[in-house]
């Protein structure tokens, strides 16, 4: 067992085997933790997420430690209950079937008898919500296709290494494709999503052989969509006039869904957001707008106070009675009926927030407002002439006054700038080779256009080169991971990441510098200055720039 750094915030967990993997998960889940926030199982790892106000790093390592004998007990001793036993009918028609029985030198006949001969267990969820690794079962060792494919139909029954598993929904994918299944792996008008979740036990049944009507539980009846809380007449309520690039509601996210494949999400500049909120009289947390680039314009149907916060952008209103007036960011901002606020393209920075007194008229999905882009999972993306009640989301118990001044805004990144970020080494340094790591802080990288909510492609002059070149199974991603792919041209992932990923990452970005990297523009350069995990960050400036590229 190895503990590796993932983040500030975050340890991995390196452990010897699937079962071991699994029983140190249950045995840590069972506990309770204080300052445990998140629990990822992967294939050999666990990744486990704390607060470090809560709880340090060396004890929460000391706790594991005793969780992980607790856990050796447990499974050389008791017996693991049954989990749901679930049927999934498959027509075994898949284009890599044949291939697959060359590769493990029987017929195709008789990879199905295998694969349906007894149940898999459903072991740790993986890319996308409904995506979970299957073990078990027929324990095939398969490898995956030497060249992925760029789209792989939703419902198709894989082989990937010795799991198999069900694509939730059409995405790229390079594991074997042996077969489809009709039944949806995620639907979220099903009062638990996921049909097959972790801990549950899958019967996979060949439809050329047994005619399968699959009878869901009750929990999983479809339920009508839940509409998103529109404007009705006689509120207050914000008209969008014009969206922008993208303009999405965000909040604080989900916390506690990695068990379904659901990363945490939320607005990318936590502090921008909370600020935001903070001026209007908001909790913290409450939904706010996520702008991009900014081209943002707003026409108030009814009074009410907005705040806009992150990006530095110029902002204009438009009076009712045709006047025009140039007004503030971070500081409130009343809005008569009629008014309309215009959003300017951000002069530094990227991302913007909107906050209005009393919330966003939206509905939750799943706890949270926030819009998780990969996942697919919350409010769309706004459109040009939506409109959206305002005013009645936060009980009025909860507002406090709207603030008078305005908050200091911080000093953000413009293009041709160079941005340094605070990062920590590991996991999986011991992935590359010494020049690598020093290539890694020692040059610069460019931002590519190739960037969004889920991760910033990075372009350096020097591919960091591996030392290692076998398959890394699995594990668990932080927000803040610097994961690099073959080409040896590292991605940033941002909010939105997958959970797991199966390529090593060589370092993640300090907390503190989250929201900073969120607001770098393309066309700036990054260079990462490591520190240790009890680096106090409070004694540096925020953010660290330099002048032109």
């Amino acid at each position: 067992m190895r503990f590796l750094t993932a983040s500030d915030r975050a340890v991995l967990i390196e452990l010897q085997d699937l079962p071991t993997t699994m029983a140190l998960y249950q045995v840590v889940a069972a506990h309770h933790i204080a300052g445990l926030c998140e629990l990822v199982p992967a294939a050999r790892t666990l990744l486990v997420h704390f607060e470090p106000s809560v709880i340090s790093r060396t004890s929460l390592i000391e706790v594991l430690r005793e969780c992980a004998v607790q856990a050796a007990t447990a499974q050389a001793s008791e017996a693991v209950p049954l989990g749901r036993l679930v049927e999934l009918p498959v027509r075994y028609v898949g284009e890599d079937l044949p291939d697959v029985a060359e590769l493990l030198g029987i017929s195709v006949a008789q990879v199905i008898e295998r694969h349906t001969a007894q149940p898999y267990d459903a072991a740790f969820a993986g890319f996308a919500p409904g995506f979970v690794y299957l073990s078990g079962g027929a324990n095939f060792q398969m490898p995956r296709r030497q060249s992925p494919r760029t789209r792989v139909p939703a419902g198709s029954v894989a082989l990937g290494g010795n799991f198999s598993a069900v694509y939730p929904s059409a995405s790229p994918g390079g594991w074997q494709l042996i077969g489809e299944t009709e039944v949806p792996m995620w639907d979220l008008q099903r009062p638990e999503p996921a049909y097959v979740q972790p801990g549950f036990r899958v019967q996979f049944v060949d439809m050329a052989r047994k005619a399968v009507q699959v009878h869901l539980p009750a929990s999983l009846k479809i339920k009508p969509n839940q509409p998103l809380a529109l404007a009705v007449q006689g509120q207050a309520a914000i008209e969008f006039v014009e969206v922008g690039l993208q303009t999405l509601v965000q909040d604080s996210g989900r916390q506690g869904m990695a068990g379904l494949g659901i990363s945490t999400s939320g607005a990318l500049n936590a502090q921008a957001m909370q600020q935001a909120n903070r001026l209007v009289g908001n909790p913290r947390p409450t939904p706010v707008l996520e702008n991009v680039l900014g081209q943002l314009r707003l026409h108030s149907h009814g009074a009410t106070t907005v705040a806009v916060t992150g990006a530095q952008a110029q902002l204009t209103l438009h009076s009712a009675q045709g006047m025009t007036s140039n007004v503030y960011s971070h500081q409130p901002i009343a809005l008569n009926d009629g008014d309309v606020l215009q959003l300017h393209a951000p002069q530094a920075g990227v991302r913007s927030y909107v906050a209005v007194r009393g919330g966003w008229g939206v509905e939750a999905v799943l706890g949270s407002c926030a819009t998780d882009t990969l996942a697919q999972i919350g409010p769309a993306a706004l459109q040009r002439g939506q409109r959206l009640q305002v005013g009645d989301a936060v009980p009025a118990e909860q507002l406090r006054a709207v603030e008078l001044g305005s908050a200091p805004p911080l000093p953000l990144p413009r293009v041709g700038e160079t941005v340094v970020l605070d990062v920590l080494l590991g996991p999986r340094t011991d992935w590359f080779t010494p020049a690598a790591l020093e290539n890694f802080t020692q040059q610069t990288w460019q931002v590519t256009p190739q960037s969004n909510r889920i991760g910033m492609r990075l372009q350096g002059v020097q591919a960091l080169e591996r030392a290692r070149h076998d398959e890394l199974p699995s594990e668990g991603t932080v927000t803040g991971a610097i994961q690099v792919p073959i080409n040896g041209q590292p991605v940033l992932f941002l909010a939105d990441h997958p959970l797991t990923g199966g390529y090593p990452v060589i370092a993640a970005v300090a907390h503190h510098h989250l929201g900073l990297a969120a607001q770098i523009p393309v066309g700036c350069s990054i260079r990462f200055r490591v520190i240790a995990a009890d680096f106090e960050w409070q004694k540096y400036p925020y953010p660290d720039t330099k002048g032109p590229a």
